[in-house]
């Protein structure tokens, strides 16, 4: 028997719940009353004002209830833009506040009426009209708006140490190379939905948040309302990879149409809505030079990064953060510019910054290591740091060469031709491929509320949420094991705003941050019970708040790809036959849950490497492919049987008292630089443009087939 439930591969507790219909999401949430159903009218234009709304028809509408718009809207908080200097996501966030129209797809209008057939019908009643104006939509064109934002997630937006230019005039070996990274859609299962219902002065609002405090800070600042007049409960979210860490129109409008009209209102988003209204990942332009000595050493490191950002809400997206702490050279250079277009907000999507940044730095990596005649793994081992390069702090922990190492040889690494296009398959060229994982890895401070009856049944609360990743059991795990009791005799309770508050799921943090503070919480209801305090109902609050440890010492999680890929020669098609990850993320709380999280990133990676790509219309700032019948993502068919995740046995006393750093966005960082480098290993042509399509390759097909008649 193992010594604890800690780690141990254990089914979801909430399992059951969800396989039977009884996790109730915010869209299945049943109203005290039967409630009225709004749906959203968004705007035709990317940029401009709106001069006329013409709503008698859609009001005349059988079971119409309401149509609001800026016109008769109710007073909200004022909308605060900009960066990340503050709490981004607890900010107001005013709707239907003006005539002024920031992007196609903004809402404008909400219908609300008996059913929700009948206000999407009447919606589609709604005429409005506008003054466009001129926008910019295209992100190429758009840097010559690029500006240095004050923020980025992590440090700040420019480093440099040493001389780069010097370096990359003098070094023998060199590379130069610029990659495209495409918008991409969250795209959860669940849609985004909120169902509003007030009693008296005060509105409880079952939403889709990630973040349940901000979520909650968010409306009550909007609403204008004391923090006490507001409960958000969100006990379980279909998924949210970043996209429903904001709080948009659905909730604040359902919340203003349910005060308005006396009864409950559910908004739901459409799929083709939540590529508007939502957030999404912004795209990049990035340019990465690289350096090095004959013998492999690198001597400089330059990753320069052009991204998208609303011109309404400042985003920058990180890609070239993680650069900074990923291989040792003396001279180093990163930048990061905003290019503000008129376009929906982007915002974080699973592994923000590191998960586009590494697409370009990996596969430039694997570049360079070929100029060198070096194996891509072999050259990564040449410049592994022993402290961090930038920081010039020690590592918590660091098993990258392990993760390499272990890969390699699991993987059969070995058999590898170094020559691209030499292994067939009848009609299909085959290659292997390879790239390193980054993360960084966060906490941040969390509370827990921890309860105990006569019979020993545990019950924990925490406004934590459970996005998919198993959030439920792991707590359970953590408080059976402080407390000595059988899992089935620990009840969580999550989602909450009434609950002690934690930082919510996202950016990683989630696991670490509230386990922590679970943990204090139960260490502290254990000495109650040892003091003889029982046998009674006892109960005990803890918290947990990183220390000193994130500023002494440079802490990520860390992990290397594999692929095999084929690709058809005739066709230009890519199948991946088989991906490997090796994962060093400290202690693992659920060997299966975290196991999933790993899996599910990497298959990420190979949807980013060749299939995602929201295409923006730069006539009008519209995303075309607004459904997921356009915009495509890796399905059944597209994956073989044969991916795993590996996960090193570690602890980081320095990330939590449990040991343990984030999985969540590990496993998507670098996969698709391993499919890249694998295409490429296949066929020799190297597609930099991301998503790598079948027209691309086939077109570096047909220019090396040129190439080689001269």
């Amino acid at each position: 028997m193992p010594d604890s439930i800690i780690g141990q591969p254990i089914d979801r507790i909430d399992g059951p719940a969800k396989v039977t219909g009884r996790a109730l999401y915010a869209a299945d949430v049943a109203a005290s009353a039967p409630p009225a159903y709004g749906v959203l009218v968004t705007s035709t234009v990317g940029r401009g004002e709106i001069s006329k709304v013409e709503a008698g028809d859609a009001e005349s509408a059988a079971g119409v209830l309401l149509v609001m718009s800026h016109e008769n809207a109710p007073p909200q908080a004022p909308f605060k833009s900009g960066g990340l200097g503050g709490p981004r996501h607890a900010r107001p966030k005013p709707q239907l506040d003006g005539t002024r129209v920031h992007y196609y797809g903004e809402p404008v209008a909400l219908v609300v009426a008996e059913t929700f057939e009948q206000a999407t019908a009447a919606a589609r009643l709604v005429r409005m009209s506008y003054r466009a104006e001129s926008g910019s939509y295209d992100l190429a064109d758009g840097r010559r708006l690029a500006y240095t934002p004050e923020h980025i997630v992590v440090g700040k937006p420019d480093s440099r140490i040493g001389d780069v230019d010097g370096a990359l005039a003098t070094s023998p070996v060199t590379l130069d190379a610029t990659y495209t990274t495409p918008y991409q859609s969250h795209n959860p299962m669940e849609l985004v939905a909120s169902l509003a219902e007030w009693s008296g002065d005060k509105v409880t609002i079952h939403c889709a948040t990630q973040l349940v405090n901000s979520a909650h800070r968010s409306i009550a600042a909007t609403l204008k309302l004391p923090l006490e007049k507001v409960e958000v409960v969100s006990e379980y979210v279909g998924g949210g990879f970043g996209g429903k860490l904001p709080i948009y129109g659905d909730a604040i409008l359902a919340a203003l149409a349910a005060k308005r009209l006396g009864r409950p209102v559910k908004i739901v988003l459409t799929r083709q809505q939540m590529f508007s209204v939502t957030t999404h990942r912004g795209a990049t332009i990035q340019r990465v030079r690289l350096a090095a000595a004959e013998d492999g050493k690198l001597s400089a490191v330059a990753h320069e990064v052009w991204a998208q950002s609303a011109r309404l809400d400042e985003f920058a997206e990180a890609a070239a953060a993680s650069t900074r702490a990923m291989y040792a050279a003396p001279n180093r250079l990163t930048t990061h510019r905003v290019v503000p277009l008129d376009l929906p907000v982007s915002d974080s999507m699973r592994a923000p910054g590191d998960a586009a940044g590494q697409l370009a730095l990996e596969q430039a990596m694997d570049e360079l290591a070929e100029k060198l005649g070096l194996d891509p793994i072999e050259f990564r081992l040449r410049n592994e740091p022993d402290q961090d390069p930038e920081k010039h702090v020690p590592f918590s922990t660091r098993s990258l060469v392990l993760c390499l190492k272990k890969g390699a040889e699991q993987f059969g690494w070995s058999r590898r031709d170094r020559l691209p296009g030499r292994t067939k398959d009848g009609d299909w060229l085959i290659g292997l491929g390879m790239a390193t994982a980054i993360r960084p890895n966060y906490r941040e401070p969390a509370h827990a509320r921890v309860r105990t009856d006569a019979r020993r049944h545990v019950t924990v609360e925490m406004d934590m949420t459970d996005i998919g990743t198993g959030s439920y059991t792991i707590l359970a795990q953590v408080a059976a094991d402080v407390l000595q009791v059988p899992i089935d005799a620990v009840s969580v309770h999550l989602g909450h705003s009434t609950y002690p508050q934690t930082p919510g799921s996202g950016g990683s943090f989630g696991a670490a941050s509230s386990t922590a503070a679970l943990r204090a919480a139960c260490l502290a209801l254990k000495e109650k019970l040892d003091a003889g305090q029982g046998p009674g109902n006892l109960q005990a609050e803890g918290q947990s708040v990183p220390g000193e440890e994130y500023e002494k010492f440079s802490q990520y999680s860390y992990g290397a790809h594999f692929a095999e890929v084929a690709v058809d020669i005739t066709t230009g098609e890519v199948r991946l036959r088989r991906m490997l990850g090796v994962f060093d993320a400290g202690r693992i709380l659920n060997a299966k849950t975290a196991r999933s999280q790993l899996i599910g990133g990497m298959l990420w990676g190979v949807g980013s490497a060749l299939h995602e790509n929201a295409v923006v219309d730069t006539r009008s700032g519209a995303f075309v492919n607004h459904d997921l019948a356009g915009y495509h993502v890796p399905v059944h068919a597209d994956v073989p049987a044969a991916v795993d995740a590996v996960m090193l046995s570690g602890f980081d006393d320095k990330s939590s008292p449990l040991g343990c750093k984030g999985v969540g966005e590990l496993g998507i960082c670098g996969a698709g630089a391993a499919i890249a480098n694998a295409v490429y290993n296949a066929c020799g042509v190297r597609v930099r443009d991301y998503p790598i399509t079948p027209d691309k390759i086939l077109s570096g097909l047909l220019q090396e087939n040129v190439a080689r008649r001269r």
